[in-house]
């Protein structure tokens, strides 16, 4: 979605670029620290990173006749494709260009206690990363990528929260009846 100050309309409907109006006038458009617009970057390698990694855990569960864990899981790629674009969304705000084809490696596991540890692992190299951008952002007063970052960490901590309540599931009830549980 274009931003309100992307152009000016004139009475004739003509569209002049902002940019060109505020050189005329003598305003400075802040663009995004570059740094910053790198990190976003790299937080974004992590989030299409992770979509496929659920992804495919979810398909593996749904294949096992797990539906019950194939929709956690698709739940979970959903959250990651909403991260993804808050951040594709921040970095064109910034006036950055979102790099999308980048994957950071994934770790599929080969059952479903596999799957948890590497999902758990994943989550929480996002928490760190997400520490660090927000960190950074404020020491460069981007105060409002730092509240979008926040949000998402928010969330990420809730991603993991879930994740360990179902690994003590697990732990508590052992797998295969934990298994049976995740049927129909």
């Amino acid at each position: 979605m274009p931003r309100k100050c992307d152009h000016y309309r004139l009475k004739t409907q003509e569209r002049i670029p902002i940019k060109l109006i505020c050189s005329l006038k003598g305003v400075v458009l802040m663009k995004g620290n570059q740094e910053l617009i790198e990190i976003l970057n790299s937080l974004l390698a992590d989030e299409l990173s992770a979509i496929n990694q659920y992804m495919v855990h979810s398909e593996m569960s749904a294949n096992w006749g797990y539906e019950k864990l194939h929709k956690h899981f698709e739940k979970r790629a959903i959250d990651e494709m909403k991260h993804a674009e808050k951040l594709i969304g921040r970095i064109l705000f910034l006036e950055g260009l979102p790099i999308v084809t980048v994957l950071h490696s994934i770790k599929i596991g080969s059952d479903a206690v596999k799957q948890l540890a590497n999902d758990h692992f994943a989550e929480q190299g996002a928490i760190k990363a997400y520490n660090e951008a927000i960190l950074f952002a404020g020491n460069v007063k981007d105060f409002a990528t730092r509240e979008v970052l926040e949000a998402i960490l928010e969330e990420e901590d809730r991603h993991i929260d879930e994740i360990e309540e179902l690994q003590d599931q697990i732990s508590h009830m052992t797998l295969p009846l934990f298994l049976t549980t995740q049927v129909g």
